[in-house]
């Protein structure tokens, strides 16, 4: 008897599945482990397992299509038998969850009975220096009507008892004129030839799942926001020595090359220990601080950003910390991160150094008590210890702290930790 294949639920979040890729066509012999599809998540792209043997007999959606959690996707069966009906319970069939009712709206009132619409009849514009037939106009105001074939019965005068006067008939002329000038200068506007590409974007699970988390945050988490600047000379000279002595060794022999990244991660892990009040999360009716930092990163990738996890950051070196961050990287560019590596984190970094950005704040990852903005060392003028203005690398780290669960002295005093580790950094090493 055939055996449906139904969508997993591969997170905590997920409620649908975007199919992208099949792995075995209808036809195909499976065994048990055998993973057939590709979906991609609200978190990633995920492989889905079969659990039985036989021969996939039927798919039952196609690529780019949504299926919710639990609809089928596919069956397996002997081979010649008629796949069963199946409900891909996508999200345009399947049942929506209820929604808080909406305020009501006021009614929208009866179209009123249609009549015919009254005939406008323009009125003449009675001149002010009009009696009877008579105009009353100054001898120069007829003349300069005359010369420029304006009409007085169309003037209003200001003179007295309305007589029109020169300076009537002058403006008269220029009100007629603007017009035609008007005209001349501002022909019909003109659609200008498209210069770039107009696209109109699918949002994906993850896009919607990025949205959906952040807007949760910007608007539960009060936000504060505190920044600090750091000599970044050290840091740059140390990491410059490391490559130098390592990037050009095999690996088996200890080579490796750091990122700025490396080591502003082991930092911000290494300043936890100073104040661990930071590694705290908001879980509504209590406030739990973490035996542990569990370190996550931002990775810009085409769909969105990702922030895999490295656990227990605070009890690994710098060189177990790089590596790791590098394998997460590619995994999340192949978009091969499982929710495990990308969920449970305590502290959030996010850099955009590498762009040239020196200043900036993130969002809040949920749940955590706060994330480290990360900005580009730039070379700019600063007084050092001998009140001498020289050339100094300026590093900007903002934080954004979540108000429910730290205070504003709290981030105060873990960017001040961080400050002087980044700016003697041999000590991450011992």
């Amino acid at each position: 008897m055939a055996t449906l294949i139904d969508m997993p639920k591969l997170s905590d979040t997920m409620t649908v599945g975007t199919l992208v890729k099949w792995l075995k066509n209808e036809g195909d012999p499976v065994a048990s482990g055998d993973m057939i599809a590709e979906v991609e998540t609200d978190k990633a792209t995920m492989e889905v397992e079969c659990f039985d043997d036989g021969v996939l007999i039927k798919q039952y959606c196609g690529v780019g299509d949504e299926v919710a959690v639990g609809g089928a996707i596919a069956a397996v069966g002997e081979a010649g038998e008629e796949a069963p009906a199946a409900e891909t319970n996508t999200p345009a069939t399947a049942t929506p969850e209820p929604e808080p009712a909406a305020a009501a709206e006021a009614p929208t009132p009866a179209p009123a009975a249609l009549e015919p619409a009254p005939e406008v009849v323009p009125e003449p514009v009675a001149a002010a220096s009009t009696t009877g037939s008579r105009i009353k106009a100054s001898p120069l105001a007829k003349k300069i009507a005359a010369e420029k074939g304006i009409d007085l019965a169309t003037i209003h005068g200001s003179g007295p008892s309305g007589r029109i006067v020169k300076a009537d008939v002058e403006n008269a002329q220029a009100s007629v004129a603007t017009p035609a000038v008007a005209q001349a200068v501002s022909p019909e506007p003109v659609e200008p030839a498209a210069t770039l590409e107009a696209l109109e974007i699918p949002v994906s699970n993850m896009r919607k799942s990025i949205g959906k988390a952040l807007v949760a945050s910007k608007t539960q988490a009060p936000h504060f926001y505190l920044q600090i600047e750091v000599n970044g000379a050290p840091l740059a000279a140390l990491r410059k020595e490391l490559n130098s002595k390592l990037a050009n060794l095999p690996p088996e022999h200890g080579g490796t090359k750091f990122s700025v990244n490396d080591l502003t991660l082991k930092a911000a892990a290494e300043a936890v220990r100073r104040v661990p009040a930071i590694n705290r999360s908001w879980e509504g009716e209590t406030i739990q601080q973490h035996p542990n930092v569990h370190l996550a990163f931002g990775v810009a990738i085409e769909d969105g950003l990702v922030t895999p996890v490295i656990r227990s950051a605070e009890t690994k070196g710098l060189r177990e910390i790089g590596a790791e961050a590098k394998a997460l990287i590619k995994k999340a560019r192949g978009k091969k991160l499982t929710p495990n590596e990308m969920s449970g984190s305590t502290l959030t970094v996010t850099n955009l150094g590498m762009f040239g950005i020196s200043d900036f704040y993130g969002i809040i990852n949920p749940n955590n008590a706060a994330i480290l903005s990360i900005g580009a060392t730039i070379k700019k003028p600063v007084v050092n210890e001998n009140d001498e203005i020289v050339v100094g690398q300026v590093m900007k780290i903002g934080l954004s702290g979540d108000h429910r669960t730290i205070d504003g002295a709290v981030g105060a005093q873990y960017l001040q930790a961080l400050k002087e580790i980044l700016e003697s950094p041999s000590i991450m090493l011992v």
